[in-house]
C-alpha cells in the first residue's frame, strides 16, 4: 500500500486545483499543499506533451526539498491542431475555445513531476476526447453558470457540458479532470525507495 511506504515522507501537493487536491484526498494520501508562483512560459517551438513535460519540470524548479520530502507538481493543456488552447482569460475567449472545440477530437495531456532532494522524475498521460456539436446555447448556458475560467481548454469534463457535449474518450478520464490518477498511483510508488 502506498500510504505505508509514505510513512516517512512528507507529500507535497504544489497545486492549487481543487480537483487534484480532492483526488488526492480520494486517494488516501496525506499531503501539505505548498503553493510557488511561477510564470509559466515555455519555448514557443515545444509540441504537445514536450509543453507540459517542461511547465511541470518548471513548477517544481522553485522548491528546495528536505531529504524526506516529496513534491508532485504537474500541468494539464488541451492540444487541437496544433496549438495549446490554455485557460481563457474571460467569457470572450472561453466561446472561442469552446466552438472550436465543437464537434473535433483534442488531446488532453497532463504531466506530473515527481521530486525529491535526490531524484526528479516526469511523465506524461494524453486522453483523446471528442465533442458532439454545440450549439451557441449550450456554450452560453454553460459559460454563464459554470464559469469555467480556471479550466484548460474552458471546459470541466465532469460538469454539465461534459454529460451533454461529450461523445466519447479514449483513455483516462482522471487525467482530462485533472491529474491521471492510476498512473500517478503507479509511478508514485515506484519512485519512493
Amino acid at each position: 500500500m502506498l500510504s505505508e511506504k509514505l510513512k516517512n515522507y512528507k507529500l507535497i501537493l504544489a497545486s492549487g486545483s481543487p480537483r487534484r487536491q480532492q483526488f488526492f484526498k480520494d486517494l488516501n494520501l496525506d499531503f501539505e499543499i505548498r503553493l510557488k508562483e511561477v510564470e509559466e512560459t515555455y519555448p514557443e517551438h515545444l509540441k504537445a506533451s514536450e509543453v507540459t513535460d517542461f511547465l511541470a519540470r518548471l513548477k517544481a524548479s522553485a522548491f528546495h526539498l528536505q531529504k524526506n520530502e516529496i513534491l508532485v507538481t504537474s500541468d494539464t493543456i488541451v492540444w487541437l491542431d496544433e496549438k495549446v488552447l490554455g485557460k481563457p482569460k474571460n467569457y470572450e475567449e472561453a466561446f472561442v475555445i469552446l466552438q472550436k472545440l465543437s464537434g473535433n477530437t483534442h488531446q488532453v495531456i497532463t504531466s506530473v513531476c515527481l521530486k525529491s532532494s535526490k531524484k526528479t522524475k516526469v511523465f506524461n498521460t494524453t486522453t483523446k476526447v471528442t465533442f458532439s456539436e454545440l450549439t451557441h446555447e449550450m456554450i452560453q448556458f454553460y459559460l454563464k453558470n459554470y464559469k469555467p475560467f480556471d479550466k484548460a481548454g474552458a471546459y470541466g469534463i465532469q460538469e454539465w457540458i461534459g454529460l451533454v457535449g461529450i461523445e466519447k474518450i479514449e483513455g483516462s478520464y482522471t487525467n482530462v479532470v485533472g491529474l491521471p490518477t492510476q498512473e500517478f498511483y503507479k509511478e508514485l510508488l515506484c519512485f519512493i525507495p
